[in-house]
């Protein structure tokens, strides 16, 4: 069986495009081939920035000779549907068959097809694949239509064989395929012949190129790791700048360079920024004192003088880059000992959203509500709305003008500049997390306070203009949002009302207020729904201090409706289906706990649901489960049938069974302990309760029928009945629980 050989030999390929490109040719090409009768025993796809290559072993020789049996019309069916027939087919009217069928007579066509040589399959698949090719961005160049990221050279496709190699004979847009490829565009010596992979990966290495984006990866960090441990030093792990950097070159070459003592007292992040956004540079840590001081680049060429003149020109560079982020830091140090809050001033004219306001208005709400949950997550409520007020101060600085990436960072650092506490400047860097699911959760009082409150603000404005997330569409990260306000939530245990806060930040979005005594008196009514959720109750006793009527906005408190609170509060529980599922809980389980009261309560809910998780994993469980659902089943139909409910009346002086006596014995024993233990939010306790229901349950039903002739013995197991169901839904809705 031959192997196949392609290789697409073009101008620099974008990095960010090279891996998903090497995945959609050995896509393309193997499909094509199993779709035309070919197969194969392995692909790989390689890319250098100048190339893509793809690798196909054992393939077979041709396409095997296939018959097809097509079912037509009726004979003396309409002319047109015949004729529409013999176009599909490609067959003539004397070529079909006709065979009896069911309902008649009817015409068949048979249609045998000829297996065809691979290099014949080959060709026709990778032209298609070349004009067709997917890039996020093409261009046409000289007078052809072809179209492809960069101008295309050269194309190789050869198939090989024990007895030698056979070019595909293929010409795409006057480039004619060959067995010829170069090397290095600087080191290599020009074309060459290749009658393998092996002979081509040896030909390329020897000219300088190294095909695996892997290797090249690899021989990048080990150079780089080797140079820094030589002088004691660390290199900064990024794995996104070395995919890149790996894609940037063919022939990898590590060099360490010297960062100006100048630029030393820079804050390590921003010359990490720097050099990586920029110069696509790996920072160089002493480990001793966390200072980054070198830096390391990778060259695509051997020089006589070991890379000493691209050094020289990469520090000249770096230095001018450098100069910018010591001006733009020495100039905000200034700014943030003077006073922080200017930079929050300018916030004002700076839109957040056209429907939403400024982001300074957005800072007042945020300050708001921080100081409303500070009392939640414990910390001190003026130190949080002092926080919020400031967290976002930052994004009027001119390094986060450069740099808008160390946003959070860099208020931290202006906020010790500015001698606020600290407690402030660590809420100023931790309030935008957690931003994935793999990103740190904060655990500090006033920076949990901030970042839930942050996140709050966010989505309840979005809700309350209508702008929610649609199908994959989520323009402004509310699922991440969301996410993040669970994660915070859970991770610091916090128990609080979402639909209380929901419902409070929703009005202060509707509501403006004119002076700073309307805001007070508002900021009292919304403590009260966001602490009791009571809105009347709270309008009752605070308009009754008003003297005359009040503000004209104390009507919206009196006609909010909770609809929109309650759509976002499902939007919560459908990304905690996920979180939670994540975790390999089943979607059943957290239906039937979402189902209980108070599932606006996070911390609780997970709680109920990691114990119910546990409990029907059991045998106990298992069983439990059967037994409730025996008796609800058997209750319903017997209500239904009857057309009363049999909730009352359960009396042990009516069991004729030992098995119905000991089901009432263990009922009255587990239900005030099952009571108790969700009362004290203890639910594996709960769990227990229930799992000593198990054996009583099925006791009861192998040996009693329930629907007996005596009628008040019917009655009574009956209303024995419901207090299984009702002792058992006090854990969860086992009605949605599946099995």
């Amino acid at each position: 069986m031959p192997d196949l050989l392609i290789e697409l030999f073009s101008e620099e390929i974008p990095a960010r495009m090279q891996k998903r490109a090497g995945e959609d040719l050995k896509k393309r090409v193997t499909d094509g081939l199993v779709e035309a009768g070919l197969t194969y025993a392995s692909a790989a796809a390689f890319t250098t920035p100048r190339r893509l290559v793809l690798t196909v072993d054992g393939l077979t020789e041709e396409s095997p000779n296939t018959v097809e049996e097509r079912k037509g019309p009726k004979v003396g069916a309409p002319e047109k549907a015949v004729e529409g027939f013999l176009r599909s087919t490609g067959l003539s009217m004397d070529q079909l068959q006709v065979r009896d069928d069911k309902k008649g007579q009817v015409y068949f066509a048979v249609i045998e097809k000829t297996g065809r040589p691979a290099a014949e399959i080959i060709a026709e698949v990778l032209e298609a694949t070349i004009r067709n090719f997917p890039w996020p961005k093409s261009m046409r160049w000289g007078a052809g239509n072809l179209r492809w990221v960069r101008p295309l050279h050269s194309i190789l496709c050869i198939l090989t064989r024990e007895d030698g190699a056979e070019v595909v004979p293929l010409s795409v847009d006057g480039i004619e395929a060959s067995n010829t490829t170069e090397g290095h565009r600087f080191m290599g010596a020009g074309r060459f012949t290749v009658s393998s992979f092996d002979d081509y990966v040896a030909r390329l290495k020897s000219d300088k190129v190294v095909i695996d984006p892997q290797e090249r990866a690899d021989h990048i960090w080990a150079d780089a790791t080797n140079m820094a441990f030589a002088q004691g030093l660390e290199v900064v792990e990024d794995k996104g700048l070395l995919a890149e950097v790996s894609g940037l070159v063919e022939w990898p070459v590590v060099l360490m360079g010297e960062i100006g003592e100048d630029f030393l007292g820079l804050p390590p992040e921003v010359l990490q920024t720097s050099m990586k956004e920029h110069q696509k540079f790996f920072s160089v840590r002493d480990p001793k004192t966390g200072k980054i001081v070198k830096f390391v680049t990778v060259a695509n060429v051997e020089t006589p003088d070991n890379g000493a003149t691209i050094l020289a020109g990469n520090q000249k560079v770096l230095a001018a880059r450098l100069s910018d982020a010591k001006f733009f830091w020495e100039n905000d140090l200034r700014v943030a000992t003077s006073g922080i809050e200017v930079w929050t001033d300018k916030l004002s004219n700076v839109t957040f959203h056209n429907k939403l306001g400024s982001q300074k208005e957005r800072i007042e709400r945020i300050a708001a509500l921080s100081r409303k949950l500070a009392p939640v997550v414990g910390a001190d409520a003026d130190l949080a709305a002092q926080a919020a007020r400031v967290a976002k101060a930052d994004l009027s600085s001119e390094m986060i003008y450069e740099f808008p990436e160390l946003q959070g960072l860099m208020g931290r650092y202006y906020a010790e500049a500015a001698g606020l506490p600290a407690e402030v400047a660590a809420a100023c860097e931790e309030h935008y997390s957690p931003l994935g699911p793999s990103d740190d959760v904060p655990t500090a009082d006033v920076s949990v306070a901030v970042a839930l409150a942050d996140k709050l603000d966010i989505l309840t404005g979005f809700w309350a203009i209508d702008e929610k997330p649609t199908g994959s569409k989520d323009p402004f990260a509310l699922r991440r949002a969301a996410l993040g306000v669970i994660r915070l939530i859970l991770t610091n245990d916090l128990r609080l009302s979402l639909d209380y806060f929901f419902d409070a930040q929703l009005l202060r979005h509707e509501i403006e207020v004119t002076d700073a005594e309307e805001a007070e008196l508002l900021n009292e009514m919304l403590t009260e729904v966001s602490q009791h959720g009571v809105l009347g109750s709270a309008l009752r006793t605070i308009i009754e201090k008003l003297d005359g009527d009040g503000p004209a906005w104390v009507a919206k408190l009196t006609d909010h409706a909770p609809d929109v609170s309650a759509d976002l509060l499902g939007f919560f529980h459908d990304r905690l289906k996920v979180y939670l599922r994540d975790e390999g809980m089943r979607h059943d389980v957290i239906d039937a706990c979402l189902a209980m009261p108070g599932s606006d309560d996070l911390t609780l809910l997970v709680k109920r649901a990691r114990a119910l998780n546990a409990f029907v994993a059991t045998d106990d469980g298992v069983n439990l489960l059967q037994g409730f659902k025996r008796a609800n089943n058997i209750l319903t139909q017997a209500e239904e049938a009857d057309g009363v409910e049999y909730r009352f009346g359960a009396d042990v002086k009516f069991a004729e069974d030992a098995t119905e006596k000991a089901l009432f014995a263990a009922l009255d024993a587990q239900q005030s302990a099952i009571s108790s233990a969700i009362e004290a939010e203890d639910f594996a306790a709960a769990m227990q309760g229930m799992a000593a229901l198990r054996a009583p349950i099925d006791a009861f039903f192998e040996a009693v029928q329930v629907n007996t002739d005596n009628q008040v013995v019917r009655r009574n197991r009956l209303n024995l009945l419901h207090l299984i169901r009702e002792t058992c839904l006090q854990v969860a809705d086992l009605t949605r629980v599946e099995g």
